[in-house]
Parts: C-alpha cells; sequence; structure tokens
C-alpha cells in the first residue's frame, strides 16, 4: 500500500514513537494524519490533526470513531508499561492495567473502525506489539503477558478481517529509545527506524515486521529445542 494520500490515525500520538509516525507519515504524503491522544494539547506536531483518544474509554473510542470517519490506515501504537515483579502484592491490578491498555484498548479502537476501514476498501490496520509478546524480561512480567495476548488478538483479527481486504500487520519491536525504556541499559532502535521499517513493511504488503537483530533472534528461537524465552 503506497501512503501518499491516505488518511491515518496514530493513537498514542503525542510522544515517542506515535510521535515519529506521525512526523513521518506527513513526510510519506500522507493526505491527512490523525493524532490520537488522552489530552489534545499534548500534541504538538506541524500538520497534524490532534483529536482526543482514550482508548481505555469506549466512549471515547466511538466518539473518535465518528469524528474519523475517513480513514483508511489505523495505527494502534498507544501502550503502557509498568514495572514490577508479576507475585508484587499490586500484581494483578498491575496486570489489569496492562491488558486493559494494551490489549483490550487494541480490541476497542479496531473493533470502532473497522467498519471505518471497510468504507474504504479496506485499508491497512497496523498494531505496535512488541518483542516481549515472545519472551519476558524481569519486572515486565505483565507487559509481557499483555503483549503475547495483543499478537494473538492480533492474528484473530487478521483472520476476521480478511474478508473486508484489511491488511492487518504485526510489529515487533525490541527496545526503542523512547522515555518508556529510559534506564535500560540495552540496544536500542531509534522510533524512526522503527517507522521506516514498518512503513517499508506496509508499502510491501507484509503481514508482519519484526525490528532489530534482536527480535530476528528471538523470532528464530522460538523454533528450536531452547528457544529464549526458556533460557532467559
Amino acid at each position: 500500500m503506497d501512503i501518499r494520500g491516505k488518511v491515518v490515525l496514530v493513537t498514542g500520538a503525542n510522544r515517542g514513537l506515535g510521535k515519529a509516525f506521525v512526523t513521518a507519515l506527513l513526510q510519506a504524503g500522507a493526505a491527512k494524519v490523525y493524532a490520537g491522544a488522552r489530552d489534545v494539547a499534548s500534541v504538538n506536531i506541524p500538520g497534524s490533526t490532534p483529536i482526543a483518544l482514550d482508548i481505555t474509554d469506549e466512549a471515547s473510542v466511538q466518539r473518535a470513531a465518528e469524528q474519523c470517519s475517513d480513514v483508511s490506515v489505523l495505527i494502534n501504537n498507544a501502550g503502557a508499561l509498568n514495572r514490577g515483579a508479576l507475585l508484587d502484592a499490586d500484581s494483578v491490578d498491575n496486570l489489569q492495567h496492562h491488558f486493559d491498555v494494551n490489549t483490550l484498548g487494541t480490541l476497542r479502537v479496531t473493533r470502532a473502525f473497522a467498519p471505518v476501514l471497510a468504507k474504504h476498501g479496506g485499508g491497512a490496520l497496523i498494531n505496535i506489539i512488541s518483542v516481549l509478546s515472545w519472551l519476558s524480561s524481569p519486572g515486565a512480567g505483565a507487559y509481557s503477558a499483555s503483549k503475547s495476548a495483543q499478537w494473538g488478538l492480533t492474528n484473530g483479527l487478521r483472520s476476521e478481517l480478511r474478508e473486508q481486504q484489511t491488511l492487518v500487520i504485526g510489529v515487533h519491536p525490541a527496545y526503542i529509545d523512547t522515555d518508556m525504556t529510559a534506564g535500560i541499559e540495552a540496544p536500542k532502535s531509534t522510533p524512526q527506524e522503527v517507522v521506516a521499517l514498518t512503513l517499508q513493511g506496509l508499502s510491501e504488503g507484509r503481514e508482519e515486521v519484526v525490528i532489530s537483530d534482536m527480535g530476528h533472534a528471538v523470532k528464530a528461537s522460538l523454533s528450536t529445542e531452547r528457544p529464549i524465552y526458556l533460557t532467559r
């Protein structure tokens, strides 16, 4: 799919990867880019169209779908990462928060916008998942569990949306150099690198985009007798 002339909605667009997506899409010739954020005043991207959107609030999602009825590409980027052990006293609440944002938020927005995409010939749905959908790391067990569920959700949505000719792309970055990973000492991709590879995958009609050497190594290990999720 050629992004030129398309209308795109990016969730979580006020900072980090979302902001990089909006900027790159405008530079690539998108006709309009809705920048979704809970607080529209936090969106400061020249040329974008800020839209109030809280992906944990069904009414907010439905209002956005009504206001953005010209969207042909949806990028589910908004996400949450709160560190903590799975056996901490507040771990159930932490897990529920991650699922509400990362998994159910993706479903809420997709369910609301699926008819909009269908109206415009199917379009494309891009879900920003994570390499941590395939393994866990200390302090990020709840995040990993929600991302594993988001991966499964993406696979299910791909099947259900195929009939309306919506291209569904799952994107699996490893660490990205944003404030979400501040303090983590590990190789990181820049937001711009993730965006460039994702848009390349969109242009090529790919259904999965794996970012970075680490991501490819993790995925390749899954079919071995000692996958990385067992050895970390």
